[in-house]
């Protein structure tokens, strides 16, 4: 492995500070080779750390370059999951290695579980820190347990009995298209897709698609057995816009057509003021740390969400995505199903 015994790199001493995920430097180091040895033998003790804090937080590896994380990545989490249901633009720089987002850089992204609206998501999300910007640009993280604890009894109530509603509007002018969105080049590709994964999907007179889809908003981790709150429900609720860009988006094309929109499972709306208790769950969770150089962030897709703060300056954040879970797999409390309301 390089000068140094693997023994002298474990245990990890794990810290969590006020404000910050559970974080830890690793040592000694002389090499690519010598990380890759050092993760194969700490990744029992990582999983551990990865089910009790939901994201890790890792300084000190020798992490340069798309093709260093790349390898980090077959170490760590060799089966991989493909980016589903696209909603977000993203440079793929190839071996399922992918930008974290390519919106732009005054934007913050708010807290989600990466792909929570399809029937198969990634089970773990491993981020690393290839340029870091010159102001902002964290990626936090909020553990969802305790985001679920923090929530209206009521709303989670709701949730749990009927799931969350997921409805979309694809156009080239202000969204993702269908084309990109599900990596489809006829229509009938899309609906043979919809009919397999519980989306209900129409055709409009002017050629534009719309979808909708009920999925379950609290599950349990396979693992831990834990319940999470686990959704798009405020990511992309009307009530998270600008109110500007809301009012005039419902002005130019109609509450129907926002290129996305959520509510409770059985139709009902989200109100401001649990938007608003959704916002506040979520900020009293959150934690972030600075990014260096060669950090890596490992996140239980379902323990935790992630986010990106706002930033000045280049910023290379690299992320890859893997170890598929099925909804199913998952206790959810009501059934993944396509709304055929639509």
């Amino acid at each position: 492995m390089g000068s140094l015994g693997v023994k002298e790199f474990l245990p990890l001493d794990w810290v969590v500070e006020p404000g910050e995920p559970a974080s830890a430097e690793v040592g000694g180091l002389t090499g690519l080779d010598d990380a890759v040895a050092w993760l194969a033998a700490a990744a029992p003790s990582l999983r551990a750390a990865l089910h009790r804090h939901g994201s890790l937080h890792l300084r000190g590896l020798p992490i340069a370059s798309v093709d260093d994380f790349g390898v980090v990545r077959d170490t760590l989490m060799p089966a991989r999951t493909p980016y589903r249901e696209k909603a977000t633009p993203r440079s793929d720089f190839g071996n399922g290695v992918f930008s974290s987002t390519d919106l732009p850089a005054a934007q913050r992204i708010r807290m989600h579980n990466e792909n929570s609206y399809t029937l198969t998501f990634p089970g773990l999300l491993m981020f690393s820190c290839l340029i870091a910007p010159a102001d902002g640009g964290a990626t936090p993280v909020a553990d969802v347990r305790k985001v679920l604890r923090a929530l209206p009894p009521e709303l989670v109530a709701k949730v749990r009995a009927h799931g969350w509603l997921l409805n979309r509007s694809y156009s080239e002018h202000i969204s993702t298209d269908w084309q990109t969105a599900f990596a489809a080049t006829t229509r009938e590709d899309v609906e043979r897709y919809c009919a397999e994964n519980l989306i209900a999907c129409r055709w409009l007179d002017d050629g534009h698609l719309r979808t909708s889809q009920v999925r379950p908003g609290v599950i349990s981790h396979p693992v831990t057995g834990e319940e999470v709150w686990f959704n798009h429900l405020a990511f992309w609720n009307e009530w998270s816009l600008d109110e500007e860009l809301r009012e005039t988006l419902i002005d130019e094309f109609g509450r129907d057509d926002l290129p996305f929109n959520t509510a409770i499972g059985d139709g009902s709306p989200l109100t401001r003021d649990e938007l608003a208790a959704l916002d506040a769950a979520y900020d009293s969770a959150t934690v972030r740390k600075q990014w260096q150089p060669g950090d890596l962030l490992l996140v239980d897709n379902i323990l935790s969400t992630h986010g990106r703060d706002p930033f000045r300056g280049d910023r290379k954040i690299v992320v890859a995505m893997g170890e598929p879970v099925d909804v199913a797999g998952c206790a959810p409390t009501v059934p993944p199903a396509a709304n055929e309301a639509l």
